[in-house]
């Protein structure tokens, strides 16, 4: 597939890319978190299937993707994301099977190509969405009767968070996923976004009928967010529990809700939309 330079007016998340990987991606805490879905991509994904990408940031599940036989068009809305993965792509010599979009998530309807077997979505790109409604509608229309949605979302309650908030005296930002709303995140000086954080029952509401709620998963119950970083580096062995801790606690009703992330599989039902 032909790659093309990504162009386009500045967007949010343009202030944070330069930084992405060093800050998240290449983490102990952001390869755990994303070693967890993975798992989950590769028993969704087969090889030869075309899947959406929805925020492919820098690239790394896109290639990750490519390197098992699938093909993917990875959209995101920052031009300044998008040429690092379009970097990536060509070091990693996927470009054959990763075509990288420049394309927001609120514009999927767009899109020309109508039959992907798959689509997915990672951390927290779908957070920063303010009509998931239609979203969902979009989304519905590119995919094919009984393909998978993999949509991966900040969780609306975080038990790592209100108890490190808690103790760092910041009630606010303890409980900022339950305001209604949302909140605002200042990525720069100059650059914010809105992030909301639905739960598990408005968001099962909000894909139906489309789409056929499977279930779920929490990715980070033990596992800390990313801002614990030093924690983990300071505490390996600890750390090294918490992993092995949410192979169980991930799947555990009612703990999972508390994780830092939580991964829905959604099932395209009938093309009627």
């Amino acid at each position: 597939m032909e790659v093309l330079q990504a162009q386009g007016d500045a967007a949010p998340f343009d202030a944070i890319a330069a930084r992405y990987d060093e800050t998240f991606t290449t983490s102990k805490i952001g390869y755990a978190q994303r070693a967890s879905v993975w798992k989950e991509l590769e028993k969704a994904f087969r090889p030869g299937k075309s899947v959406l990408e929805i925020g492919c940031g820098t690239g790394v599940d896109a290639c990750f993707l490519a390197e098992r036989g699938v093909n993917v068009v990875a959209c995101d809305s920052s031009p300044q994301m998008l040429n690092l993965a379009i970097r990536r792509i060509k070091e990693n010599g996927r470009d054959r099977s990763v075509r990288p979009l420049l394309l927001a998530a609120e514009d999927l309807a767009s899109l020309q190509d109508r039959s992907f077997d798959g689509a997915f979505s990672n951390f927290g790109t779908l957070n920063c969405v303010g009509d998931l409604h239609q979203f969902a509608r979009g989304l519905a229309i590119l995919l094919k009767p009984g393909a998978t949605a993999l949509l991966c979302w900040m969780g609306p309650c975080c038990a790592w968070e209100i108890a490190w908030y808690l103790t760092q005296g910041n009630p606010a930002k303890a409980f900022r996923r339950f305001r209604r709303g949302g909140v605002t995140a200042r990525l720069s000086e100059s650059a914010s976004v809105r992030v909301h954080y639905p739960s598990i029952r408005q968001l099962r509401r909000i894909f139906t009928p489309e789409f056929r709620f499977v279930s779920f998963k929490g990715i980070g119950v033990s596992v800390p967010p990313t801002y614990v970083e030093y924690w983990a580096n300071r505490f390996p062995s600890l750390f090294d529990l918490s992993m092995r801790a949410d192979l169980f606690l991930e799947r555990c009703p009612g703990i999972r809700s508390f994780a830092d992330h939580i991964l829905l599989e959604f099932r395209r039902e009938s093309l009627q939309v």
